[in-house]
C-alpha cells in the first residue's frame, strides 16, 4: 500500500493529511509531530484575550485522525531523512519508510542571543505552553516588556492591555510593523496602542538581558535599564530547515520548492512556513510566507500534488491581525509599487492600494474597526489575481464599488 509521511503536525501538516483523504487517497498516511498535543491552531495564542484558557483550539478533534485512518504520532521528532532509502528515523529509534514525503516543519521564534530556552521570565511565543506562561503574567499590577513591534508583539500588547497589564514595546527599527505594512497603516495601529496606554519605544538597541530572581532586566544601549515581570521576545521567525538540509535538499530562505511544492529530492515536498516558492503573479519571484491561510492552502495544495494532480501555486498572499477592536488586512505584496492611493471608508477606516509603474494593482492594505475592510480587501485580492490595471480615480472614490472594477 502506498505510504505518505508528513513531517510536522501543525496547521499545514494536519490540513494536508485530511486533504489527502478528502481528495480520495486510500493509502497509508503518517503525520508526525514533536509536541505531545494533537495539532492545534496557532493564531489564537496571541489574538484572543481568553484564547487557550480552556485548552488549545484543535484543528480537528483527536479522534478524527483515527476515524480518517491517519496515523498521528505525537511527542516524537524526526531525527533523519534518507531520500535515497525513502525512510525517516524517529527519536524513539523507529524507522518509517515512505513513498512520498511532505516537510511541514514550519518556523520557530528567533531567539535573543544568550537567553536560555528554559528561561522563566524571558520567553518567546510559539506553543500552547508558551501562551499559558504569558497568560499567567497578564494581570493588573504586572509589567510585560515585548521585544519587537511586529504582528505577534503588538497582538500580545493588545491582549495584555485588555487584561490590565502594563506593557512596554521595544522596537529596534524606526517604526513598528516595518516588514510588509505601509507606514500609514502602521501609524494608525501605533496611535491606537498609545491611546490604550502602551509605551512604544522605537529605535531602541538592547545590549543584554538577564533574570534576577523573579524579574527580567533589560539593559539598553543608552545605559538605561528596564525591569519587567516577563519579557516576550518577538523578533521574527526562522524556518525549520535543518532536517531538510541534512537530507541534502536545496535551501533558499526555506526549503526551496517549485510551483508544485516539489523539493530538489524526488518524491519530497514542502509546504507552509518552512518553504520558499516561486509566485507566478509576481513574475516568479521566490517568496516565503508566514501566515495561517498560506499554511492551510499549501497543505491542501501539497496533498493534491502528492497525488499527481499537478496544481501550481496561484493564491494571492493574504495576512490579517486583530488588535483591540481593530482589524488590519493585507492582500498581495507591495514590493515594486510606485503609486499608493487611499480610499477612506469612514470612521477612521481606510484602504491603501499599491500600483506598479504600469498601473497594475500589486497589493492592498486596509485597517478599520471590526470587518469594515474585509469585503473590499477580498475584492482587491481578486483584482490582484486578475493582474488588473484599475482606474486610479475609481480606487480612491468610495462611491465606486470595487466589484464594478472587477467586472470591468
Amino acid at each position: 500500500m502506498t505510504h505518505f509521511v508528513i513531517v510536522g503536525a501543525g496547521e499545514c501538516g494536519a490540513r494536508a493529511a485530511f486533504a489527502l483523504r478528502e481528495k480520495g487517497f486510500d493509502g497509508e498516511i503518517t503525520l508526525i509531530g514533536s509536541e505531545s498535543l494533537a495539532p492545534y491552531e496557532r493564531p489564537p495564542l496571541s489574538k484572543a484575550v481568553d484564547g487557550g484558557a480552556a485548552g488549545p483550539k484543535f484543528i480537528a478533534e483527536p479522534e478524527r485522525y483515527a476515524a480518517s485512518a491517519i496515523r498521528l504520532l505525537t511527542g516524537v521528532t524526526v531525527e533523519d531523512v534518507d531520500p535515497e532509502a525513502k525512510a525517516v528515523t524517529l527519536s524513539d529509534g523507529r524507522s518509517v519508510t515512505y513513498d512520498k514525503l511532505l516537510f511541514a516543519t514550519g518556523a520557530r521564534a528567533r531567539a535573543f542571543p544568550g537567553i536560555a530556552e528554559n528561561s522563566k521570565h524571558i520567553r518567546a511565543l510559539r506553543t500552547h505552553a508558551d501562551a499559558e506562561a504569558l497568560r499567567k503574567a497578564m494581570m493588573p499590577g504586572k509589567h510585560i516588556v515585548i521585544i519587537g513591534g511586529g504582528f505577534i508583539g503588538l497582538e500580545l500588547a493588545a491582549t495584555a492591555r485588555a487584561r490590565g497589564t502594563e506593557v512596554t514595546v521595544l522596537e529596534g527599527l524606526e517604526r513598528v510593523l516595518k516588514r510588509g505594512v505601509p507606514e500609514e497603516v502602521a501609524g494608525a495601529i501605533c496611535e491606537r496602542h498609545l491611546l490604550e496606554g502602551v509605551d512604544i519605544r522605537c529605535g531602541v538597541a538592547i545590549t543584554a538581558m538577564a533574570e534576577e530572581g523573579s524579574t527580567a532586566i533589560i539593559h539598553l544601549a543608552d545605559s538605561g535599564t528596564i525591569s519587567a515581570d516577563l519579557v516576550l521576545v518577538g523578533i521574527g521567525a526562522t524556518p525549520n530547515t535543518e532536517l531538510a538540509a541534512r537530507a541534502g535538499l536545496q535551501i533558499d530562505n526555506g526549503i526551496a520548492v517549485d510551483e508544485f511544492l516539489r523539493s530538489s529530492a524526488p518524491d519530497v515536498y514542502a509546504a507552509g512556513d518552512c518553504c520558499s516558492f516561486p509566485l507566478a503573479i509576481y513574475g516568479g519571484r521566490r517568496v516565503r510566507l508566514e501566515s495561517w491561510r498560506n499554511a492551510q492552502e499549501q497543505g491542501a495544495l501539497a496533498a493534491a500534488n502528492m497525488m499527481g494532480l499537478g496544481e501550481a501555486v496561484s493564491a494571492v498572499p493574504w495576512f490579517w491581525s486583530d488588535q483591540y477592536d481593530v482589524t488590519l488586512q493585507i492582500a498581495g505584496l507591495a514590493e515594486g509599487a510606485v503609486q499608493h492611493l487611499r480610499r477612506d471608508l469612514g470612521d477612521g477606516a481606510f484602504i491603501l492600494f499599491h500600483l506598479d509603474q504600469a498601473g497594475r494593482l500589486l497589493a492592498a492594505s486596509g485597517i478599520g474597526r471590526g470587518n469594515i475592510v474585509a469585503r473590499d480587501i477580498r475584492l482587491a485580492e481578486m483584482l490582484i489575481a486578475a493582474r488588473a490595471h484599475p482606474d486610479p480615480a475609481a480606487l480612491v472614490a468610495s462611491s465606486v464599488k470595487l466589484k464594478s472594477l472587477l467586472a470591468a
